[in-house]
């Protein structure tokens, strides 16, 4: 297996100026950068770090060829020129799955079959064998089809990479891990901040900032898929791993205080913390964003509640006004707040100084940044 590799990660519509920046640091080279996504070339210490290291991706995968696609016959001649031996081996598992935009190719079943049955005579051919048991390793193949164009992948990850393992248990509306970095990066939260969230929820702004605070690398309490790979030597992994844990910086001053209106949300927080390995440096408690008293010096970052139905929306767009209220952002207090609402500006009582594009989900919204 050639230690060349081409490498994407996908990521929120948004964040890829972010991404990019991450890549760059892990050792990424010939960046490529398009919309929810950032490609880049590297070899296997690359692609562990890359797993290991980026907060704001959603998932690691090995490009393996791109090509035109407009009927049943393209795709398959396309599928059976790559070279899928050098990852997977005569018994590990090869399951397909992928989707099409915008191209004459559109049913995902079909296409599914159709990069399935290309794989299985180019593995027939290199192991001399008819039947696959798929009781190995598990290598998922994902196809793109945008435009006509085809590109097959491999994921290295696995589980998606918002699953940090601290996060078990959520509560109604939580923010994914991935984007939270995203914003925290954003926020320009350092080693020495202080960050607050009156809304904390289950606490991930407050986990990832103190991630990102204390150069803890998002993936070192849990594994990926392609740690099971033969292809990949083990010692890979252990040095990546041994790297991100000599890498934390345990030194900094950095602080994190979370409140929330819920009793159960701020319990939650701080089982969260304890899981994460940071609660040592949040303080959490239950308090109403009316009681709230600016903390000197504080970055707040929050996703505030916002509604679904008129009632809510209503009850949305006073909390807007209180949170103006009581937050004061300043160049010293700066705040960074996600919202939906198109109107949140005039409930909250000032222009942000910048706004940026973000969608959480399937949810358009504007991170709205006070920093002046």
């Amino acid at each position: 297996m050639s230690q060349n590799l081409r490498l994407c990660i996908p990521c929120h519509f948004g964040l890829e100026s972010v991404l990019a920046y991450e890549v760059k640091k892990i050792g990424g080279e010939n960046l490529n950068t398009t919309d929810g996504k950032v490609c880049f070339d590297g070899d296997y210490t690359t692609l562990a770090r890359a797993n290991m290291r980026v907060a704001t991706g959603e998932r690691v995968l090995i490009e393996l060829g791109s090509f035109r696609a407009e009927s049943f016959e393209e795709l398959f001649d396309g599928v059976i020129k790559l070279p899928l031996e050098d990852f997977i081996g005569s018994e590990d598992a090869f399951p397909v799955k992928g989707h099409s935009l915008n191209s004459k190719l559109h049913s995902i079943p079909d296409c599914q079959k159709i990069v399935k049955k290309a794989c299985v005579k180019r593995l027939e051919r290199i192991y001399g064998i008819s039947y696959f048991e798929e009781t190995g390793a598990k290598h998922q193949i994902q196809f793109a089809i945008h435009k006509d164009i085809a590109t097959v992948y491999l994921d290295t990850s696995g589980v998606g990479l918002h699953k940090r393992g601290y996060r078990r248990n959520s509560n109604d509306a939580p923010i994914k891990e991935t984007l939270a970095a995203g914003i925290v990066d954003l926020a320009r939260v350092r080693a020495d901040s202080i960050v607050v969230d009156p809304m904390c929820g289950s606490g991930t702004f407050l986990i990832e900032s103190a991630y990102k605070a204390l150069n803890v690398a998002p993936g070192l309490r849990r594994n990926f898929a392609a740690q099971n790979w033969r292809q990949i030597p083990a010692q890979v992994w252990q040095d990546v791993r041994t790297e991100a844990m000599e890498s934390i910086d345990r030194k900094g001053s950095f602080k994190a205080f979370g409140f929330d209106v819920d009793f159960d949300a701020a319990e939650l927080t701080i089982s969260n913390a304890k899981k994460a390995g940071v609660a040592s440096k949040l303080e959490v408690k239950q308090q109403d964003i009316s009681k709230y008293r600016r903390i000197e010096g504080a970055i707040t970052i929050v996703n505030p509640p916002y509604g679904e139905r008129m009632l809510e929306i209503r009850e949305a767009e006073e909390l807007y006004k209180k949170m103006g209220q009581r937050l004061c952002p300043s160049k010293e207090n700066p705040c960074y707040i996600i919202s939906p609402h198109e109107e949140f500006e005039s409930f909250f009582g000032k222009n942000a100084d910048k706004k940026r594009k973000l969608y959480n989900g399937m949810i358009k919204c504007n991170l709205y940044m006070y920093f002046k």
